[in-house]
């Protein structure tokens, strides 16, 4: 199978602000084949900006084409969607341009004896699951949004519902064309340049300019899920049932009240799942989801306190008993891309996501130590905490997951947000776990040097191959010491 897509063809100049979308692309964000516009008209910030997820800017500038090998000379870094939540898809302090793949989404190959395929970087989650999902096949891994591109998946290494499984999307690549920092570009593999492969995978787009990936599909027996969703009164009988699941199901996630406290602390709904049988399952495809959109930046009060608790006993309260359904895939999968632009519920003071993972050697009571450190360190306003059972770790010098319990919370960014995210990684780093750098925005360097022991050797790595870190990221120069 080989797919293109028309377009209009040479270098563009997008600049955004915040979450700054040119109308024009909002179709290829959302899944359309044609782009049609004239730069000229289109409206521009007075003062270029970029921003990733969380809405934090820095002065910066998108630069697009389809044809992506010409585009990543010189390039400072290249970008996806925007979907990591912090900096690390940002221009380091100095350089305003980056590299966007976003054109370069073309389906190369696909064996549907294998389920190989190939496609250039810039290709998304979203456009890959309309073309395959009905065909019955579906990535080996997803994220928790279907808006991210071949590129940043292995970039930052995704991991989901189902690492207890599967592991990484890194597991699963068999090849990646990179253009490194002297400009070659160079095919690795686990067997061709296999430390430059691992260096990149995780690598946070540090490495080279991800061109094109090759990884193999899974076949699914149809693409509707069984789901079954249970409630618990506490973290720890919530980590109990997430570890027994484990054994019986391929997909597990966890969702926690970040407000409740005492004996409650960390109540919530353990979510399993698996791919339905062609007898449990409607006949027809899944149809295209309703999406709401959130039109306007929400006042910075809306979220507080009282509205976060009454939104997580809602939930929490909503589930008095077992139940079990066939889903909507993208509802199981995706669910907060239901509501696009969801970000905008943080208002302009923008939002950070804290990601971590506490191994399994810090005991079963990490996770509540975790948790009792962010209520005492009054961060806990969070309507969005979610948990998720680790398994194998990442052979990605730097991939995030490792055995143990993953905890990711978003936190609306005010004055005290530092400080919260020095106490929780000092707990972290206590008990031997480590941050997601896809997701992270305040993590010092000296913080994730304590808890980032693989950090030397992948840093041998990347200087091998760009001895000048000409390669570099808003995040690289904040947690790596990388030059401004």
């Amino acid at each position: 199978m080989k797919v293109s897509r028309q377009r209009p063809r040479g270098r563009i100049d997008i600049s955004s602000g915040g979450d700054y979308q040119p109308k024009a692309l909002e179709g290829k964000v959302s899944g359309g084949f044609v782009i049609d516009f004239d730069i000229d008209s289109m409206p521009r910030p007075q003062t270029p900006q970029l921003s990733g997820w969380g809405r934090i800017p820095v002065p910066g500038r998108e630069m697009l084409s389809e044809d992506l090998r010409e585009l990543t000379k010189n390039a400072t870094l290249t970008r996806g969607l925007g979907r990591s939540y912090g900096d690390s898809s940002l221009p380091p302090p100095g350089r305003f341009e980056v590299a966007s793949s976003v054109l370069a989404d073309r389906i190369l190959a696909f064996d549907e004896t294998s389920g190989a395929l190939r496609a250039e970087a810039g290709l998304s989650l979203r456009d890959l699951l309309q073309v395959f999902l009905r065909r019955n096949w579906f990535p080996p891994v997803s994220p928790g949004t279907e808006f991210v591109t071949l590129g940043g998946m292995v970039a930052a290494d995704v991991h989901g519902k189902n690492h207890h499984v599967e592991g990484t999307f890194g597991a699963h690549v068999g090849e990646i064309l990179l253009r490194v920092a002297d400009g070659r570009i160079v095919r690795c593999s686990p067997e061709l340049e296999p430390e430059l492969f691992w260096a990149t995978v995780g690598g946070m787009g540090l490495t080279g300019h991800i061109l094109e990936v090759e990884f193999r599909m899974k076949r699914i027996p149809t693409p509707w899920i069984f789901e079954e969703r249970e409630r618990f009164g506490n973290v720890d009988a919530l980590i109990a049932a997430l570890k027994r699941s484990a054994k019986e199901w391929p997909f597990t996630v966890g969702w926690i009240d970040g407000m409740a406290r005492g004996r409650s602390l960390g109540r919530g709904v353990l979510n399993r799942g698996r791919w339905a049988e062609p007898r449990e399952a409607p006949s027809s495809p899944p149809p295209p989801i309703r999406r709401l959109t959130v039109p306007i930046d929400f006042p910075n009060w809306v979220l507080n306190k009282w509205t976060i608790q009454a939104f997580n006993a809602l939930i929490y309260h909503g589930h008095v008993w077992n139940r079990q359904r066939i889903a909507h895939p993208e509802s199981f999968w995706y669910p907060l891309d239901k509501i696009l632009r969801w970000n905008r519920i943080y208002g302009p003071r923008g939002f950070t996501q804290y990601q971590c993972v506490l191994p399994d050697s810090a005991g079963p009571s990490a996770a509540r130590r975790f948790l009792e450190v962010l209520v005492a360190a009054g961060g806990a306003d969070s309507f969005l905490c979610v948990i998720k059972d680790c398994s194998t770790e990442g052979k990605g010098m730097l991939s995030f997951p490792r055995p143990g319990i993953s905890i990711a919370l978003d936190l609306a960014v005010h004055p005290g947000t530092q400080s919260i995210v020095d106490r929780l990684n000092e707990a972290v780093i206590g008990d031997g776990g480590r941050i997601y750098l896809a997701k992270d925005s305040f993590t010092r360097a000296e913080h994730f040097r304590a808890m980032e022991p693989r950090l030397e050797k992948w840093s041998e790595v990347r200087r091998r191959w760009d001895p000048d870190l000409r390669i570099r990221s808003a995040q690289s120069v904040r947690v790596l010491g990388d030059p401004a």
